[in-house]
Order: structure tokens, then sequence, then C-alpha cells
């Protein structure tokens, strides 16, 4: 249990900061520190998790289904999901991308990590890599697209 509830845990972190702190507690109605139990690796807290109205809530609003996706793989399935929503124009600009970029990042080498623990990267772990592999190229294609237009 407590390689699952690590796992939900990092991706509820994600989550919340891929919304944003603030705006998260304004969609769920729970404070920062209610928010924050919910991904806290202290132990007093390890049997908290984000309800799932909450996880709906802000994952309509963040980049990447972050807790939907980490529920599905601990069932050994996974999700088809278009991050690029129609009609909604680029969010943020450079510094917006620095910020997904970095938590992107986090994100693939959490994964690694994880995935490395036992010495051998099973077909999952690698799946797992690779999309998140492949989430960090399209932040830094959005970083190229900004850059090109701020430079035009």
């Amino acid at each position: 249990m407590a390689g699952i509830g690590s796992y939900l845990k990092k991706h509820t972190e994600a989550l919340v900061k891929d919304v944003g702190i603030e705006p998260a507690c304004a969609l769920t109605g729970k404070s920062k520190a209610t928010l924050g139990r919910y991904y806290s690796d202290n132990p007093e807290h390890a049997d908290r998790f984000m309800p799932v109205d909450a996880v709906v809530l802000l994952e309509k609003e963040a980049s990447f289904p972050f807790v939907t996706t980490a529920l599905a793989e601990l069932q050994g399935g996974s999700l088809s999901f278009e991050d690029r929503r129609q009609n909604t124009p680029m969010k943020g600009g450079v510094n917006a991308d620095v910020i997904a970029l970095s938590q992107r990042f986090a994100m693939l080498m959490s994964e690694y990590q994880q995935s490395i623990e036992d010495g051998i990267i099973t077909v999952n772990e690698a799946k797992r890599l690779l999309r998140e592999t492949s989430l960090l190229q399209r932040v830094l294609i959005d970083m190229k697209l900004h850059l090109e237009e701020e430079s035009a």
C-alpha cells in the first residue's frame, strides 16, 4: 500500500501545482493545508487522499489528468488523452512554460526513480517513462512556439 499511496500522492501534488494552489483552493473549497495533506508524505497523512469530486474539478482545469492517469496505471491500464484542448488559446507564456517544464521533468525523474528501484524497468514502467518523455517534449514545443511568437 505504501508504494500505491506514495504514487498517488506524487500525482496529486503534480495536479495541484499544475492548477496552482490558490486556484485549486477556490475550485475545491479546500484550504491550502487540506490540499497539502492530500499529497503530504508525512506518516500522519499517509491515509489522506483527495476526494474524487475534487480531482475531477482540478483535472478539468489542469493541463493533464495526473491522478486519473495514475489510477489507470495502478490498475494496469492506460488513458488516451489529448492535452491540446480545442478552441483554447495556449495558456501563459515563456514563464509558464519554464514552470511546466520543471514540473514535467520532476514527474519524469519521479517515474524513473520508481522504475529503477528494483533494478528492472518493466514494460509498463517503460510506457510510463515514454509518456512522461512525450509530455516533456510537448512542453518544449509550446515553449518554442511562445519564444518564436515573442521574437517576431
